[in-house]
């Protein structure tokens, strides 16, 4: 169910709705935003999309890009008018095969009015035809297009479909993808999913891909140019399809031992986190300037810097773990981010501990000692963070702190049912950090209020836990580096912004 906040003005207007006959009440607009705190104009209200068809040419020599979306979708009030979010230039809307009318508003909703309202309940076909030069767009100060020598990429959090495709840009609404993008022959179309397979004609060669499993907004990418493609399978039958810039310099070899390893590490993940709950598993590395990775679903997104240093699986487990922990269970609202982070930054504690690179407890004394109590790291709250600590280290490091104290607090027979069952309990869905107490309580039989509340949301240090309380003295004084601290560190400002957004990632 999709709560919105209502305006006390809206309020006032749904009241007085009340002493009106049923009959007359007319249809409502759909609200301007799903309703998330963080970001009140992100996702649109009033419809829930089940799939995206987009069918787009593009041309990277002048990063022109024209193509048709065609939503499937369904009315969750009455509506007599929509928003999707998108910046860029739309030429014609159909609503169920009829013209709509349309018109852009700031900063990135095209709000479309359809010939006639729309009952609640009814299934809707949105065709929106569009055309424009993604690298010349902005909202809020920033881009999320990113061109590269022989093409551009599509990879952001917490958006980046406005600039490629009209969306209800908000993970609470997931759907299915059909993507189609016809290139110049020589330049390839890398994207979510599975190719399903490229046909050639006069010099252009289209490229179709498949996600057939719930995929958020933000998740989605594209990514054009010159690639070399690696395919295969995993031990376990996993697909890869891994994806590297052929001008990648210096950096070639490492982003290659480290992305290769990915069905691998996939397969070493189930072992925690359940069987892989996608059609396929892989990354792709191309030539930006950008240095943070994403985890873009099932074809993980990584910067070259990530691997400057020489190979990075590290910065793999962190992103794969994404896909049970963000992408097939993914937040109701971008508050819940600890769920994503804080469990992908534990995949990487127990790849260290895989490794022989210090264990799990290690890495957590480490960070709690590593910080003293009047250091900012311990105000931010990792259960709440706000928009502008989103992606603050303390979401990583503090979020997997939180994560070790729960495993000492119930014990590793139920922290490993827990860690394994939730992405089974949520699959494909929506959870809060609320459910996820909840499903810990129900899981290990204990109340975990206050745990949770000193670990994700007091702005304060926690106590040293009483574990290891006959020690602290000499544990605050002398915290030994595990040898996997460097390579997990480097991973801090994984989802850092190259562009640094103006409401602050």
């Amino acid at each position: 169910m999709h709560r919105r906040l209502i305006a006390p003005g809206a309020l006032a207007a749904a009241s007085l709705l009340l002493a009106i006959p049923a009959s007359a009440a007319s249809s409502l607009p759909g609200a301007p935003g799903i309703g998330d705190p963080y970001y009140p104009y992100y996702g649109n209200g009033g419809y829930d999309v089940s799939h995206y068809d987009l069918r787009l040419t593009y041309q990277p020599r002048t990063d022109e890009l024209e193509g048709t979306a065609t939503l499937l979708a369904t009315t969750t009030q009455d509506l007599s008018r929509f928003d999707l979010d998108f910046l860029l230039d739309v030429s014609e809307v159909r609503v169920n095969g009829t013209k709509a009318a349309f018109s852009a508003s700031a900063p990135h909703e095209l709000e479309i009015t359809p010939a006639a309202p729309l009952p609640k309940g009814t299934p809707i076909t949105v065709v929106v035809r569009y055309s424009g030069v993604p690298s010349t767009k902005s909202a809020y100060g920033f881009n999320t297009w990113h061109r590269t020598p022989d093409g551009a990429i599509a990879a952001d959090e917490p958006e980046s479909a406005w600039w490629w495709f009209p969306s209800n840009d908000h993970p609470l609404d997931k759907a299915t993808y059909d993507v189609s993008v016809a290139v110049p022959d020589g330049t390839q179309v890398i994207s979510n999913g599975t190719l399903q397979s490229t046909t050639s004609q006069l010099g252009w060669t289209r490229w179709n891909w498949r996600s057939n499993k719930p995929q958020a907004t933000y998740l989605s990418t594209l990514a054009i140019g010159k690639f070399d493609i690696t395919t295969g399978k995993s031990a376990n039958g996993i697909p890869v399809v891994n994806a590297y810039s052929k001008d990648l310099g210096d950096e070639a070899g490492a982003a290659r031992a480290s992305v290769e390893r990915s069905g691998e590490i996939a397969d070493w993940l189930t072992g925690y986190l359940g069987p892989y709950p996608f059609s396929s598993v892989g990354g792709y590395v191309p030539n930006t300037t950008t240095g943070y990775a994403l985890e873009t679903q099932t074809r993980v997104y990584y910067s070259p810097r990530q691997f400057a240093n020489g190979s990075n699986t590290s910065v793999v487990v962190h992103e794969l773990a994404h896909q049970w922990y963000g992408d097939s269970v993914s937040l109701k609202g971008w508050k819940d981010i600890w769920i994503n982070e804080g469990f992908a930054r534990y995949a990487q504690w127990l790849w260290s501990e895989h490794e022989g690179e210090g264990t799990t407890q290690q890495l957590a004394d480490y960070v709690y000692a590593s910080h003293p109590a009047d250091d900012p790291f311990w105000t931010v709250k990792p259960g709440d963070p706000g928009p502008d600590n989103q992606f603050d280290t303390a979401v990583y490091d503090r979020g997997a702190l939180a994560v070790q104290a729960l495993r000492n607090e119930i014990g590793d027979r139920a922290f490993f049912a827990v860690l394994k069952g939730w992405p089974q309990q949520h699959a494909y869905g929506n959870a809060s950090v609320a459910d996820f107490r909840a499903y810990a309580e129900k899981v290990s039989g204990k109340r975990l209020a206050a745990l949770f509340d000193t670990w994700l949301f007091q702005p304060s240090k926690p106590a040293a836990p009483s574990a290891r309380a006959a020690t602290p003295t000499r544990a605050e004084a002398a915290p030994v580096r595990p040898k996997s601290w460097k390579k997990i560190e480097a991973t801090n400002d994984v989802h850092g912004r190259a562009h640094g957004h103006a409401h602050g990632h």
